[in-house]
């Protein structure tokens, strides 16, 4: 079996499109984990809708224990305070993310589609049994960008890039960009654009995990760190 790009990888492979001076919301999960990976240089700020903003990477256990476990990302994970973090109530939070402040959502994914609509909330095994679209929404439609990082197939390999999302959606056309373990693919008024694809992946492998037809770019090279 061909090897895949991990969760670091990935999140990695992410952080370098952050532009600096971008204030940026990490949702569940993976990326959560781009905050370790501040491009050098640049300045980030880092939402989350628990109420802080500016916040820097993931903290050790160490480093919780000394500056309080008060501080958490989207993940409830303790991260390291950067000069200037301030913190506030959910309501501002969300009033920073509803009113387009934010330049870009990085979020997980369950499915997309061709058109960039993003199912990220509800699997159809859980349906009727609890659970909510919480702020999701929100961070679908907020930002002026979204990014999703997912793995490229369901563990039985089934594809999470699909020509029409089967699961229930979070938001319609909102995701822009998709970072999976194969991939680099952009999402585009023709289509989906595949611009970086994993080492040691043919453009072939790729399509045959993938439900839509995958524009070529001209220019397509290897997923660089």
């Amino acid at each position: 079996m061909k090897e895949r790009l991990d969760e670091q990888t990935m999140a990695l492979r992410a952080a370098k499109e952050l532009q600096n001076g971008w204030y940026v919301n990490l949702g569940f999960g993976m990326p959560t984990l781009v905050s370790n990976f501040i491009p050098e240089g640049r300045t980030i700020y880092f939402q989350a809708e628990c109420g802080i903003l500016g916040y820097g990477p993931i903290a050790s256990p160490e480093e919780a224990d000394e500056q309080g476990w008060w501080y958490v990302n989207a993940a409830a994970q303790p991260v390291l305070l950067a000069p200037g973090t301030s913190v506030f109530d959910y309501g501002e939070a969300f009033d920073m993310i509803r009113s387009g402040h934010l330049d870009l959502a990085i979020l997980g994914g369950l499915q997309v589609s061709e058109k960039g609509d993003l199912a990220n909330w509800q699997l159809p095994t859980y349906q009727g049994k609890g659970g909510t679209i919480g702020g999701a929404m929100d961070l679908a439609e907020g930002p002026k960008r979204v990014y999703v990082i997912m793995t490229h197939t369901e563990k039985n390999n089934k594809p999470k890039i699909m020509k029409k999302c089967t699961y229930a959606l979070t938001g319609k056309e909102c995701v822009d960009l998709i970072f999976t373990d194969l991939a680099v693919i952009e999402v585009t008024a023709q289509g989906l654009l595949l611009k970086e694809i994993a080492p040691g992946w043919t453009v072939e492998e790729v399509q045959q995990l993938t439900e839509p037809k995958l524009i070529i770019a001209d220019d397509l090279k290897e997923i660089e760190l």
